[in-house]
C-alpha cells in the first residue's frame, strides 16, 4: 500500500518512525533485569550455621556485613539479617524457619548442610530437610540462593557423591540460584587442599576476615542475580 506525501500519509509516517525511536529506546533501555539501585531497599535474609553467623570473627568481618558491604558497592543497598545459628543443621534449620520469616523477606540465603557432613549424617535427611526448606520458601514466593557443598572422601565415594548431589539436584528441580561450593575459592592451587594459612582460622573449618572477603568477592555476583529476579 502506498501513501501519498500529504495529509494521513503524512501522519502515518510519522507515527511509525516514533513507533521505531520508542521500541529500539525500550529495547535499549526498558525491557531488562532490575538494576542495582533497584534492588535498594529490599531485606535479605542469610540463613545457615556458624560460616553465616560469623563465628570467631569480629562482628564487622562476618559474612553477613561483608556481604552487605559488597552489595552496597554495588549500588545495591538492602537490609541484611543475620540468621544464622553455630552448630546448626539442615533439621535444625527447618525447624527454625517458619519463625524466621516472621516478617517480608524478598530473599533468601540458605547456607546449611556442612554439619551434616561433619557428624556424618545420612545424606539422604539433609536432601530431606532442604527439600522442605525450598518447598516453604517457594510456597512463600520468595527468592532463593543455594549455597552448595562438597563432602571429603573420608566416608566413602558413595556418601560423597549423595551428598554433593543434593545440593545440584535441589538446585536444579526449585530452579534457584545456586552457589555451588562455598569454600570454592579458598583452595589451595590444586583447587583440593584448604588454604589453610591464608584464608582459615586456627580450627581449619572457618574462614578467616580475609577468606569471608574472598568468598563474599565471587559469591556477590550469584546474590545480585537472585536479587534481580
Amino acid at each position: 500500500m502506498i501513501f501519498s506525501s500529504s495529509g494521513y500519509g503524512l501522519i502515518f509516517r510519522y507515527c511509525n518512525a516514533l513507533a521505531l525511536i520508542l521500541f529500539f529506546t525500550m529495547f535499549q533501555t526498558g525491557v531488562h533485569a532490575q538494576t542495582p539501585a533497584e534492588t535498594s531497599g529490599k531485606t535479605v535474609v542469610a540463613f545457615g550455621d556458624s560460616l553465616t553467623q560469623g563465628y570467631g570473627l569480629p562482628a564487622e568481618s562476618g559474612f553477613v556485613p561483608q556481604l552487605g558491604a559488597w552489595l552496597a558497592g554495588q549500588g545495591a543497598q538492602v537490609r541484611m539479617i543475620n540468621a544464622g545459628v553455630s552448630g546448626d543443621t539442615t533439621a535444625g534449620g527447618l525447624a527454625r524457619l517458619d519463625w524466621t520469616l516472621v516478617e517480608p523477606v524478598d530473599l533468601v540465603i540458605v547456607n546449611l548442610g556442612s554439619n551434616d557432613m561433619l557428624r556424618g549424617l545420612d545424606p539422604g535427611l539433609a536432601h530431606n530437610n532442604l527439600e522442605q526448606i525450598l518447598e516453604k520458601l517457594e510456597a512463600r514466593r520468595i527468592t532463593t540462593l543455594l549455597v552448595g557443598h562438597v563432602g571429603p572422601l573420608n566416608y566413602g565415594a558413595e556418601y560423597k557423591e549423595r551428598y554433593d548431589s543434593a545440593f545440584q539436584e535441589l538446585a536444579a528441580r526449585y530452579d534457584v540460584e545456586f552457589y555451588p561450593f562455598y569454600f570454592e575459592t579458598l583452595m589451595a592451587s590444586d583447587g583440593v587442599t584448604p588454604d589453610l594459612q591464608n584464608y582459615f582460622q586456627a580450627d581449619g573449618l572457618h574462614p578467616n576476615a580475609g577468606g569471608v572477603a574472598a568468598v563474599v568477592a565471587d559469591m556477590g555476583p550469584y546474590v545480585l542475580r537472585a536479587l534481580n529476579r
